[in-house]
């Protein structure tokens, strides 16, 4: 039988008005009663969105559709420090934020970040998961916002060049490089007698385009999900420093979901941070061979002489006093002496 175009159109239109009586009744069993926005500044293919939204939509679920989380990537919703104002406010909930740039406000948050600190992953968790994850956390809670608790991954830095690789510390004398918003970051690379220049990551690309800036250093899962190896040539391994990023609610939000709720969030937003974890370490590990097909050249620099210059440069000793002892010595009994 031949059905025209316009009688399906019909047939169609009668049953959405039919359909439509229904609707209101069922949206409103269907609406969320707390819809809550999780932004962040990366890329929509990284682990920590992938995860993300396995995490949003187990939330969902398991609530039985009483908490709707809805994600907002690539600084959707603003740059960090703007955003961190808005989750500070109210008009975001959540956010996953480095510790280096939450710095700002949290100052403790940052000494994960101190330069060639950490030799391995392992020193990372065993920090990070104990004793230095745990006093950073109670610092962040005075600061009147919810943290998780478990740090999701960012990997080790490496340092990114479009005009020299970098093999010595005398290598980043002069070198005008992209940092976070993150007053360490400016410290140790000014202690290299390099000339950093604080970019918030969503401009990055452009200005790595542009040349305002010859370099930038990010861990290889962000070189590759934010395209930076079209815009730079070499990559040399420094892991100079761990990054990570706390997950952060606003304390207002936090606290109008119920505590059976909330354990339940809790639960699957600390479960995907630990898968991200292992997504983050398999994507950088596998990284290197796919981005050098892309025209990246890397060097693997020997990193002693480089401890060896921030040392000398006062660096670690200028920071032990802004972090104070407590802090320090419990950085120290993961990384080793640094001072």
């Amino acid at each position: 039988m031949h059905v025209s175009r316009r009688t399906l159109l019909k047939a169609s239109t009668a049953t959405a008005v039919m359909a439509g009586i229904g609707a209101p009744l069922v949206a409103r069993a269907q609406q969320a009663e707390f819809s809550y926005k999780f932004a962040n500044n990366l890329p929509d293919t990284h682990p920590i969105n992938v995860r993300g939204r396995e995490m949003a939509a187990a939330i969902k679920q398991e609530t039985k559709g009483r908490v709707d989380i809805q994600l907002f990537p690539s600084s959707q919703l603003g740059s960090d420090t703007d955003t961190l104002s808005q989750l500070r406010s109210g008009g975001v909930e959540f956010f996953t934020l480095s510790g280096l740039i939450l710095a700002t406000l949290v100052p403790a948050a940052s000494i994960n970040g101190i330069g060639f600190a950490f030799p391995d992953y392992p020193a990372v968790w065993k920090a990070m998961d104990g004793d230095l994850g745990a006093y950073i956390r109670s610092q962040i809670t005075k600061a009147n916002l919810v943290v998780m608790d478990k740090i999701w991954d960012n990997g080790f830095r490496q340092t990114t060049s479009s005009t020299r690789p970098i093999n010595t510390p005398e290598d980043f004398k002069g070198f005008k490089i992209r940092v976070p918003v993150s007053p360490l970051w400016t410290s140790m690379f000014k202690a290299f007698d390099a000339s950093p220049a604080s970019i918030n990551f969503n401009e990055v690309y452009s200005a790595l385009q542009t040349k305002i800036v010859e370099g930038q250093e990010n861990p290889l899962a962000l070189i590759s999900t934010a395209k930076l190896y079209e815009v730079q040539r070499y990559c040399s391994l420094t892991n100079h420093m761990w990054d990570g990023f706390w997950f952060l609610a606003n304390r207002r939000a936090w606290e109008r979901l119920p505590e059976d709720v909330r354990a339940i969030v809790a639960k699957n937003v600390n479960a995907a941070a630990v898968k991200a974890r292992e997504d983050t370490e398999k994507l950088n590990a596998g990284l290197q061979s796919e981005l050098a097909g892309k025209g990246l050249v890397f060097n693997q620099p020997d990193l002693k002489p480089f401890r060896e210059k921030l040392r000398q440069a006062g660096f670690y000793a200028e920071w032990k006093a802004k972090y104070g002892d407590e802090a320090w010595s419990i950085l120290e009994r993961s990384t080793g002496k640094l001072t």
